[in-house]
């Protein structure tokens, strides 16, 4: 056996893999799929029946969970799709920075201050408002294949 010591990187992650496989006939609207390399939520799937010796083919239209883009694709039924970990978590807004980063209180007492404010104008605007009038807010972030995202918020009443 040899002396030397192995270091090892914490990764926090464990290497879990950031999407699972499906087949692509068992993915349904309002489902998630990747599509391009991107998160999608499924909003239409449609199969067709092939000719001869063909597969049946489903065509899936995904909206990406983050930048609200349109995108397709087309998978024969019978093989497998990438399906994203999707995870909604809501934390209590403590803080906006100037430079458009949020601090926010997770469940265990700790600050997470890695995430931007939203780009739709019409979540930031209500976050905004919501924070200046001294608001208790909680957002909900979505996260998907290492990326997160603020894409709602709840008013739980004024501050005490």
């Amino acid at each position: 056996m040899s002396d030397e010591e192995h270091q090892f990187e914490a990764k926090g992650d464990a290497g879990a893999s950031k999407t699972y496989p499906q087949q692509a006939g068992t993915i349904r609207k309002n489902g998630y799929i990747v599509i391009k390399g991107r998160p999608c939520k499924v909003v239409e799937v449609s199969t067709s029946k092939t000719g001869k010796h063909g597969h049946a083919k489903c065509h899936f239209v995904g909206i990406d969970i983050f930048n609200g883009k349109k995108l397709e694709d087309i998978v024969p039924s019978s093989h497998n799709c990438d399906v994203p970990h999707v995870n909604r978590t809501d934390y209590q807004l403590i803080d906006i920075s100037e430079d458009g980063f949020v601090s926010l209180l997770t469940e265990n007492g700790n600050t997470k201050d890695d995430l931007r404010l939203p780009t739709d104008d019409n979540l930031l605007t209500q976050i905004q408002d919501g924070f200046a009038e001294g608001k208790d807010l909680v957002v909900s972030v979505m996260s998907a294949m290492g990326e997160e995202q603020i894409n709602a918020i709840k008013d739980i009443g004024p501050k005490t």
